[in-house]
């Protein structure tokens, strides 16, 4: 008998529309904006580029890791950290950054406010099925559980912005450790040093997890191969990693701090409430005496990257010719985004940021405040896999072709 061979499904065609629609908007706002706001812009389409191109998660890392023994994902983080880490030590000893402007890392306290935070995101992120930059990138995507949990996340940071004086100054405060820099009691090089150290470690942790459990290997998703895999295809994790490590590093450059997400988000979602007249921010201590509106849609560096990445996403997907593909969605999977973005965006004020700002740049920053967030965002996770099948929500078994 001659054998049959398996048909192969089609590989989908660029919607051309959303590429002309992403690349007018883009264009638009750099003409809009001048060279060092659009600069940031930038950085932000490179950013959502790359997260939606290798599907670069933190949600499902954490879940993966934790459902099934899968840390090639965790893997990919110790990469984004050691290299952002590198590139951020020598950036700190050059001192100025664009137009000799200083530069600084993301510095917190630890005290209660981070660790509900933290382990509050790392149930939230589990529920809405994506982090900060995931519901960004989603968003962008055409995803409509990605949008749901981003406007949820908006929600929940403002309400966080609201009450943030109860755990900063209040007795949500008591107890609290001033922020721990390991450059400062290291010196830059001892902190780097030390960080790799662990980022090493845990990358090793990870690999003795992988060989004692044999999980389901990842799978990259379909796309275009061969050279047009730059643009329509999956990149590797990896390979994402060391984009996001330096596009982190240009933020960091440009704007004079890390890259982050929840800043941008507590801005849009403060401006909306107070062009509603359902609040006045202006009066909340997050915002020290000043009005939301007053800094406009585009007045933060976060907001613009943020942007970016939502433009960039959209640009990645309408490529790969995925754009908007929503599969149908039950109101357990909504409500579930619902109360997920809502849990990220609470959690995120209070544990002084996400995955993003608090994890990658707390890490990056050598600051010890970073580690503790990623050790109660594990503690969440594992609460959020519990909740998840309540929600019509699946966890990856070990019987899984895929993870």
């Amino acid at each position: 008998m001659v054998p049959v061979p398996t048909p192969q499904r089609a590989e989908p065609r660029p919607q051309y529309g959303w590429v002309a629609l992403g690349l007018v908007g883009v264009g638009w706002l750099l003409v809009q904006l001048p060279p060092a706001q659009g600069l940031l812009l930038g950085l932000g389409v490179g950013l959502g580029f790359t997260l939606f191109h290798a599907r670069f998660g933190f949600s499902s890392a954490f879940r993966q890791l934790l459902s099934v023994g899968q840390g090639r994902a965790l893997q990919a983080h110790m990469l984004l950290l050691a290299v952002t880490a590198t590139l951020f030590a020598f950036l700190f000893a050059l001192g100025k950054g664009l137009g000799g402007q200083p530069l600084a890392g993301y510095q917190a306290p630890i005290g209660l406010g981070l660790l509900l935070g933290a382990f509050l995101f790392g149930v939230g992120m589990q529920l809405a099925g994506g982090c900060a930059s995931g519901t960004l990138y989603a968003t962008g995507s055409g995803s409509l559980v990605g949008a749901v949990a981003l406007a949820a996340f908006m929600a929940g940071s403002v309400l966080g912005a609201w009450n943030l004086e109860f755990w900063t100054a209040g007795p949500g405060s008591l107890g609290s450790l001033p922020p721990i820099s390991l450059a400062e009691r290291l010196g830059l090089w001892g902190a780097l040093a030390l960080t790799l150290v662990w980022v090493g470690a845990l990358a090793l942790l990870a690999e003795w997890v992988i060989r004692k459990r044999q999980p389901p290997p990842l799978r990259e998703p379909e796309g275009a191969r061969g050279w047009a895999r730059i643009l329509r295809g999956s990149w590797p994790l990896w390979v994402a990693a060391l984009v996001l490590a330096v596009l982190n590093a240009a933020v960091l450059y440009v704007s004079g701090r890390p890259w982050g997400v929840t800043a941008g988000l507590t801005l849009w979602g403060s401006q909306a409430v107070e062009a509603l007249g359902l609040a006045e921010p202006v009066f909340w201590a997050y915002w020290n005496g000043r009005s939301p509106l007053e800094l406009g849609f585009l007045g933060h560096p976060t907001s613009l990257t943020n942007l970016g990445i939502l433009l960039g996403a959209l640009l990645s997907a309408a490529a790969a010719g995925v754009f908007g593909r929503n599969p149908r969605l039950g109101w357990k999977t909504l409500l579930a985004a619902v109360l997920g973005g809502l849990l990220m965006g609470y959690g995120a004020r209070l544990a002084y940021g996400c995955n993003i700002g608090a994890y990658i740049g707390g890490v990056a920053s050598f600051s010890l405040h970073g580690w503790v967030w990623l050790g109660m965002a594990l503690l969440g996770t594992g609460v959020g896999l519990w909740l998840r099948p309540w929600f019509g929500l699946s966890n990856p078994k070990p019987t899984d072709s895929v993870c």
